[in-house]
């Protein structure tokens, strides 16, 4: 019998997508930089890649399965480098709407001063065309842009005295975050926390989506209108705050790499 090659994802417990079990957001991460090449990890001879856009992911996009999942959705090759980095000035909060895939998603914050361990993923142009429909930066009813941090006041570290010195990518929330009940942008806890706490709070969500986070991923996933309505009562209730990172996004028409995609927007 063949061995089981261990730099597989369902080797190293990183097989399961957020798209799959939406209570799992934002998925496993690997505990180190690597090539994620196929549903493959494998060792990363260098930390920076002249030729690719540096992209920081603050959720699923730094879940090897879940990009495996974007990737073969446009047969996209899925040979991306991800290099876990310390990256200051940003901090993980919560989208202020509900995906339609059943979760309510992160998005990042300004938060200077806080320094946090997140991933750089080194896409190439259709790579980048990829992930930027499945944010749905394309559409003007899409829930994320794109937003370029400079290097100048957003600090990220590679690794032992490796700093990025140009600018990196990140996706920001069109609708801003949600917020602790005093416009301070509340960080992510996790789905199945964010959900209860949300669930507990809200009646009227209780009525559209049900009384436990199971039954809010089961009742959203794929019910369009149903997100669209439970995005409009985060709202209603005055749970929203900017994220602070507004500035920084830039029109998309201005032929940065990986614009104007024509790929159709799969389930955001």
């Amino acid at each position: 019998m063949a061995a089981t090659d261990p730099r597989t994802l369902e080797a190293l417990g990183l097989a399961l997508a957020p798209r799959d079990d939406p209570l799992s957001y934002p998925g496993a991460w690997p505990e180190e930089s690597a090539l994620l090449d196929g549903n493959r990890l494998l060792p990363l001879d260098r930390l920076v890649f002249e030729d690719r856009v540096p992209v920081l992911a603050v959720g699923s996009n730094a879940c090897p399965a879940q990009l495996v999942h974007k990737m073969a959705e446009h047969g996209v090759a899925c040979r991306i480098p991800m290099v876990r980095a310390r990256v200051t000035g940003i901090e993980i909060g919560v989208s202020a709407h509900v995906s339609v895939v059943g979760y309510v998603s992160a998005s990042p914050f300004h938060a200077p001063g806080v320094t946090r361990d997140l991933f750089v993923t080194w896409l190439d142009a259709a790579q980048l065309a990829v992930v930027d429909a499945s944010e749905g930066i394309d559409s003007p009813t899409g829930p994320f842009d794109r937003a370029v941090l400079p290097a100048a006041e957003f600090r990220v570290e590679l690794g032992p005295g490796e700093v990025l010195d140009g600018d990196v990518c990140v996706y920001v929330n069109r609708r801003g975050v949600l917020h602790n009940g005093d416009a301070t942008p509340r960080p992510h806890p996790g789905e199945r926390a964010l959900l209860t706490e949300l669930l507990t709070g809200s009646p009227e969500l209780r009525e559209l989506f049900g009384v436990t986070p199971d039954d809010f991923c089961a009742r959203a996933r794929g019910d369009r209108e149903r997100c669209a309505r439970g995005t409009r009562l985060f709202g209603e209730h005055k749970w929203t705050t900017a994220s602070g990172l507004e500035p920084y996004v830039r029109s998309q028409q201005t032929g940065s790499p990986g614009t104007g995609s024509s790929l159709p927007p799969p389930l955001m």
